[in-house]
């Protein structure tokens, strides 16, 4: 007959884990020195350290910030890549769906302003169906400027400014068209010109160099004129409302109040757009 034997008590000479001290452990931490069982040990630069100093030093890390005071948009702009995803999708639907059911759903026209005004948005969505370059050249300049832009203000900041200029836009065809055409308007160029005017207003402030950037707007500007079927009004309209809206993120003064301040003024330039709206569809 046998009987079983109890398990010896691991001995004072033994280290074992603070957080678990039935378990030996023969691995210091490399911060702290302690002893650490594998359950509580996490790789680091040089050996492991224990889960209680990685606690630490995430809560003792300060967290960095975009330079107007959003989280740092580290590595891919993700918010760039994710607009030029949906108006790729977005394009394809067109091609897809028969009877223009897209374009006749969230085009653009004033004469939806009063009655179907999300359309100034979904509009910037969409893109001419007989016309590649229309999508190619906008995707294009989007990638170019958002991955400048969307690490400066941050990703929540460069989608508010992006959604605003492109309501924008829509608005600026509104007020400049003498009519209220049923004609459609379509595309991102309105919030395009957007990123322009946020670029603008923030290379200003931080005292960079803007020649360049007013010869790109001239030059794109001008194209509106010359070339038919090229809202000039929705470019204008989408400059100024990106200005507006870039100059309310970077000239908000810094301290704990910031992101409040930031917020403030783009609800600001969002209610300047609903009252420009409204006056401008109450006038007939």
């Amino acid at each position: 007959m046998s009987y079983g034997i109890p398990s010896a008590e691991p001995s004072a000479d033994i280290p074992v884990c603070p957080r678990h001290p039935d378990r030996p452990s023969y691995v210091r931490c490399q911060r702290c020195g302690r002893p650490a069982c594998p359950e509580c040990q996490r790789a680091a630069a040089v050996g492991f350290q224990c889960v209680d100093c990685v606690n630490e030093q995430k809560r003792t890390t300060p967290a960095y910030r975009a330079p107007y005071g959003g989280a740092l948009a580290v590595g891919k702009p993700l918010v760039t890549y994710a607009i030029i995803a949906l108006c790729v999708l977005v394009y394809v639907l067109q091609w897809l769906l028969p009877g223009e059911a897209v374009y006749q759903q969230f085009a653009f026209a004033n004469v939806f302003a009063d009655r179907e005004p999300w359309r100034m948005l979904t509009a910037a969505f969409l893109h001419s169906q007989s016309f590649l370059l229309h999508i190619v050249l906008n995707m294009y300049t989007l990638w170019i400027f958002g991955q400048a832009l969307e690490p400066l203000l941050g990703r929540v900041r460069f989608l508010a400014v992006y959604l605003l200029s492109a309501v924008g836009g829509s608005i600026g065809f509104l007020l400049l068209t003498p009519d209220r055409p049923v004609i459609g308007v379509v595309g991102a160029s309105g919030a395009i010109f957007g990123l322009f005017g946020a670029m603008l207003v923030v290379q200003r402030h931080r005292g960079g160099e803007t020649r360049q950037l007013w010869v790109l707007i001239a030059i794109n500007g001008a194209i509106g004129f010359f070339v038919q079927g090229i809202a000039w009004q929705a470019h204008l309209g989408g400059l100024i409302t990106g200005g507006l809206a870039a100059a309310a993120i970077a000239y908000a003064p810094r301290g704990k109040n910031q992101g409040l301040l930031q917020a403030g003024g783009l609800v600001l330039v969002g209610a300047l757009l609903a009252i420009v709206t409204w006056f401008r569809v109450s006038s007939g």
